[in-house]
């Protein structure tokens, strides 16, 4: 087995037949840059064509998994080449998290925030602290969904309450998220990754193949849909970052302060 180990932004690790992927920027909370999910994609591109590996489990150093995409980097540049690119970079993430032929598993405590919150839900199996703090937030920077986010809350929760919980973005923690059914499973402070390698322990001893076929089957159809989406999401976002409104959600997010919107 030869899996590539030396990234700059994130952590790969294998045990056995498992391999851990962790964003690693912990002093910036996770914060999504192109780069790091360059690196994602090509370590989990890597991980998908193993045949050793059925299970991958994504995680965050530090204290959060992820807070969403950096908002510094979006400060420093507007152009429409730097925005696609990091686009097509999230996009390619949430595609390959979403189709790939094992189970696959997020860790969650912390913020799991915006574009960071969209990773997570490709995943199949989603377990989060009970005071993790999970928002769907685009909303509050005058944004929409990207990294799938609207497919994914769609998948899970229906449409319409999908478009109330985006136009919302309120924060939620770990059991109001259990409750609404956006996250599988809720843990005590501290205990997210003791869950998950019991949950690894357990589904290592179930007939796995078996298990992936079914999410091949339930999956395979949707990736045209997710795609379409996606292309949509990209769209629709080079859109919304020329308005006043995105202007001022990053001007009072910068602040610190309640944004005035005027829906322009």
């Amino acid at each position: 087995m030869g899996i590539k180990t030396d990234y700059k932004k994130i952590k790969v690790s294998v045990e056995g037949t498992v391999g851990w992927v962790s964003l690693n920027q912990p002093d910036r909370l996770n914060a999504l840059q192109t780069d790091l999910m360059l690196e994602m994609a090509q370590a989990l591109k890597e991980l998908n064509r193993e045949p050793d590996i059925n299970i991958v489990v994504l995680k965050g150093e530090g204290r959060a998994f992820c807070s969403g995409g950096d908002i510094k980097s979006m400060l420093e540049s507007n152009g429409e080449e730097h925005f696609q690119r990091m686009m097509e970079a999230a996009s390619d993430v949430s595609m390959t998290l979403y189709s790939m032929d094992k189970l696959t598993i997020s860790a969650i405590h912390g913020a799991a925030a915006g574009l960071g919150y969209s990773l997570a839900l490709a995943t199949d199996i989603i377990v989060a602290e009970e005071g993790s703090k999970l928002a769907m937030n685009f909303i509050g920077i005058g944004l929409v969904p990207d990294g799938g986010g609207h497919y994914f809350l769609k998948e899970r929760i229906g449409a319409s309450k999908a478009m109330q919980l985006i136009w919302a973005g309120d924060v939620m923690n770990g059991h109001e998220a259990q409750a609404v059914g956006l996250i599988d499973h809720v843990v005590a402070e501290g205990k997210v990754m003791a869950e998950v390698k019991a949950l690894v322990q357990s589904y290592q001893a179930r007939p796995l193949k078996a298990m992936l076929e079914t999410k091949s089957i339930l999956r395979r159809g949707q990736w045209r849909e997710l795609k379409k989406v996606l292309e949509m999401e990209q769209e629709a976002q080079w859109r919304m970052r020329q308005t006043e409104d995105h202007q001022e959600g990053i001007r009072a997010f910068v602040g610190k302060r309640k944004p005035n919107f005027k829906g322009q």
